[in-house]
């Protein structure tokens, strides 16, 4: 898939699990430690607007994820979906990648983020979620080359140890952090 096909599909099934959830959903716990299923949807709002804002010069209007998730959740993945579409030679300029093609830089730290944070979503619903054996097992092999990088940024948790045999999801997810057997 080209980056805006990615996005476009990642984005249509975290949709999908926002659009399943109930008002007495938002509450409940996820995957990642002190947030809730809402967190979750408001993490992917909030830091790549931010993000754009500061680094692109891209200013998106801010929404109310917490008053209405779907309707958050629908602008948003429309928003991101414009830039993939039509970059029009935006940049992101950043002190440590220098400048790159805002497409570029969303497709390589955005889209997967929808992804993972979906499996986080799905789990906080009560739900499973495929991540994908051929993508976890290659996300696996690129993360696993800047482990020290990860680690120090402080995004990711501490390596929860998986089996040997686990599958490839249940490694990358053990791997950021997760405990790949969490139940809400």
């Amino acid at each position: 898939m080209s980056p805006s096909e990615q996005h476009a599909y990642d984005a249509a099934r975290f949709a999908e699990l926002v659009g399943s959830a109930a008002p007495e959903d938002w509450a409940r716990p996820s995957p990642v430690a002190a947030w809730t299923a809402l967190d979750v949807v408001t993490h992917l709002v909030e830091w790549p607007r931010d993000f754009l804002r500061s680094s692109a010069g891209v200013d998106l209007v801010a929404l109310d994820v917490a008053a209405d998730p779907v309707a958050a959740w629908k602008t948003h993945t429309a928003d991101i979906q414009a830039l993939f579409d039509d970059p029009a030679g935006r940049m992101v300029s950043n002190p440590h990648t220098g400048d790159n093609p805002v497409d570029v830089v969303l497709s390589q730290i955005y889209t997967p983020d929808i992804w993972m944070h979906s499996w986080d979503l799905a789990r906080a619903l009560g739900r499973d979620f495929d991540l994908g054996d051929e993508r976890a097992s290659a996300m696996l092999a690129g993360a696993s080359a800047m482990e020290d990088a990860m680690r120090a940024s402080g995004q990711f948790g501490p390596r929860v140890e998986v089996a040997a045999d686990a599958s490839p999801q249940e490694q990358l997810l053990g791997f950021i952090g997760r405990d790949p057997y969490w139940n809400s």
